[in-house]
């Protein structure tokens, strides 16, 4: 899908990206387009947005936001002190899936780690999608690790 345009997410695509998060059906997020809840999602944009070691983006098709995910640097001490990136809430919006959007957001993801000479892309999926496991498969990924996560709220 090459009219596909992968680009930094804006204030006024925040709307679009919320929609995809609270149509999943399967995240489990507690996503929500309730106005009331606007604000919160706007606080964690600008923070995302002015943030030294994370990337929002959008994917646009003819002016509609219809795919998004988030890049977060991280470096440790493992591997000789080298830099990871992570790919978070990919998201593509449910009538827009199967179309090679979410292809190319990852291609796109993979093409600026290379960039900021990372040695490793990681992204962790919710065990109940095996549909998108078999997509990273495709994409490239490699189930390696086995993943732990504690809800504190």
């Amino acid at each position: 899908m090459t009219d596909v345009i992968i680009r930094r997410a804006h204030e006024e695509d925040l709307s679009a990206i919320v929609a995809m998060f609270a149509d999943d059906q399967k995240g489990g997020h507690g996503d929500t387009t309730d106005p009331e809840a606007y604000e919160d999602y706007l606080r964690a944009f600008h923070m995302i947005d002015a943030s030294a070691n994370e990337q929002l983006f959008v994917a646009e098709l003819d002016g509609e936001v219809v795919g998004t995910f988030q890049l977060l640097y991280t470096r440790t001490l493992t591997s000789r002190g080298s830099l990871s990136m992570i790919i978070e809430a990919v998201q593509t919006r449910s009538d827009m899936r199967s179309r090679g959007i979410g292809g190319r957001m990852i291609d796109y993801a993979v093409q600026e780690a290379r960039r900021h000479d990372c040695q490793l892309a990681q992204l962790t999926s919710n065990a109940v999608r095996t549909d998108a496991h078999r997509f990273y498969e495709r994409q490239g990924f490699a189930r390696t690790h086995t993943g732990f996560k504690m809800k504190l709220k």
